[in-house]
C-alpha cells in the first residue's frame, strides 16, 4: 500500500496529504486516551505519565524517576507530584525507592492497572493489528521507520 502522492489528482501535496492522516491519528487516539481518563477520574496529564511509565518498563529504559517524568512531559517538579500523588491515590502507579540509593525513587505502572488499561485499549490493539495485517512485513519495516524518524525530528525540534 503506497502513502497518498502527489501525482494523485485526488490528492494535495504529500506533506498535506501526511499532515492530515497525521491529525486524523491524533485525533483517534486522543479520543480513546481522553475516555479511559474520564472513565478512571484521570487528568490528560496523567495519561501522557502513564504512557511515559508503560514505555519504559515496556524496553530496555532506565526505570522512570520524577525528574525523568518531568523531563518528558515537561511539567514543574509540582506538577509532577500532583500527577504522581493522584495516579497512586487511583492506584495506577506506584512509587519504589531504589535499593541501591534510597534517595532514587522509581515509579513503577501497578499490574492491575495495566491489567485495566490492556483491557480498555484492546479495540485500539484490535485495530492495529487489522491494520497491520494489510502490509506486508517489508511495508511495515518502513512504517516502523517513517515513524522512528519522525519521533525523533519531533524530539530534535522540541530540544531546540
Amino acid at each position: 500500500m503506497q502513502p497518498p502522492s502527489s501525482d494523485s489528482a485526488d490528492q494535495p501535496s504529500d506533506l498535506f496529504a501526511y499532515a492530515v492522516l497525521l491529525r486524523t491519528l491524533n485525533r483517534e487516539l486522543n479520543r480513546s486516551t481522553l475516555d479511559f481518563a474520564h472513565e478512571n477520574g484521570l487528568h490528560a496529564t496523567d495519561i501522557h505519565a502513564l504512557s511515559v511509565i508503560m514505555d519504559s518498563s515496556a524496553g530496555a529504559e532506565a526505570p522512570v524517576t520524577p525528574t525523568r517524568l518531568r523531563e518528558e512531559l515537561g511539567l514543574t517538579s509540582g506538577a509532577v507530584t500532583a500527577c504522581l500523588d493522584r495516579l497512586e491515590r487511583s492506584g495506577h502507579v506506584s512509587r519504589v525507592r531504589d535499593s541501591a540509593d534510597r534517595r532514587v525513587v522509581h515509579v513503577v505502572y501497578n499490574p492491575e492497572a495495566r491489567a485495566l488499561a490492556r483491557q480498555y485499549f484492546s479495540p485500539l490493539a484490535r485495530a492495529t493489528e487489522t491494520a497491520r495485517g494489510k502490509f506486508t512485513p517489508a511495508e511495515l519495516t518502513t512504517i516502523a521507520a517513517f515513524l522512528q524518524a519522525l519521533n525523533t525530528e519531533l524530539a530534535a525540534e522540541r530540544e531546540q
